[in-house]
């Protein structure tokens, strides 16, 4: 399966700007997010983007991009503005309920809910509309509007990295299960015979710490040092 993330704005097209923030900027940093969560997860997909760097691209190109690659599925990542807040997200407007894309979005949808409800963050819902990326694409499409960069609590949480970590994965997660992707599994290597192992159970500036917690080992029957980097 071809992904196709599309990180909205970029180059000369700022996008919406509020409160310290750009969204071509935070469109890229949540689309390489999703990039490297789908890369390093999944298997069975190949992940191709329409901007991996601060440049412009047409939104007709963007589109040209992912349906000359004939790829399966159209992420289009985007920050909203209105003073408005919380998280929507979009299909053409000619598609029915019910159809391919339609089902796709509800998936991705589905996916991100926990993280919606863990930051306490309104779900604006599913909606339609006439976006040339959605219009002009092939394959099943979707546009993301991630909050509100002129809502002051919503630029908050634009700000925040593990924010951001955490929408990406969902957004990943959703993505995959769309595409039927493989979640990869660690495989286990066999262990040497002569193998040692290290466990750190403590790192402190002050020395003092460090020898109390070298006596509570100690105590406990353990053989602890103390190792300055």
């Amino acid at each position: 399966m071809i992904i196709y993330l599309d990180a909205g704005h970029g180059g000369k097209d700022n996008g919406a700007v509020a409160n310290g923030l750009k969204e071509k900027d935070i469109t890229l940093a949540l689309a390489k997010k999703v990039r490297n969560h789908l890369e390093e997860d999944y298997s069975n997909i190949i992940v191709k983007m329409t901007r991996n760097k601060d440049t412009y691209v047409a939104l007709s190109k963007r589109a040209e991009l992912a349906n000359k690659e004939n790829a399966d599925y159209f992420l289009s990542i985007h920050v909203n503005a209105g003073s408005g807040t919380g998280y929507e997200d979009y299909i053409y407007n000619q598609l029915s309920s019910g159809s391919a894309t339609d089902n796709a979005r509800t998936e991705l949808h589905q996916a991100i809910l926990p993280v919606l409800k863990k930051y306490k963050i309104k779900d604006r819902g599913k909606k339609k509309a006439d976006y040339a990326v959605l219009r002009e694409t092939k394959m099943r499409a979707v546009l993301v509007e991630t909050l509100f960069i002129d809502t002051l609590n919503d630029a908050k949480h634009l700000k925040d990295h593990t924010f951001l970590d955490d929408l990406a994965y969902v957004y990943a997660k959703g993505v995959a299960s769309i595409a039927g992707a493989k979640r990869k599994t660690e495989t286990k290597s066999k262990t040497p015979a002569d193998a040692t192992y290290s466990v750190q159970i403590g790192a402190f500036q002050d020395w003092g710490n460090a020898e109390l917690l070298v006596k509570k080992a100690e105590k406990a029957g353990f053989k602890p040092f103390i190792k300055t980097n």
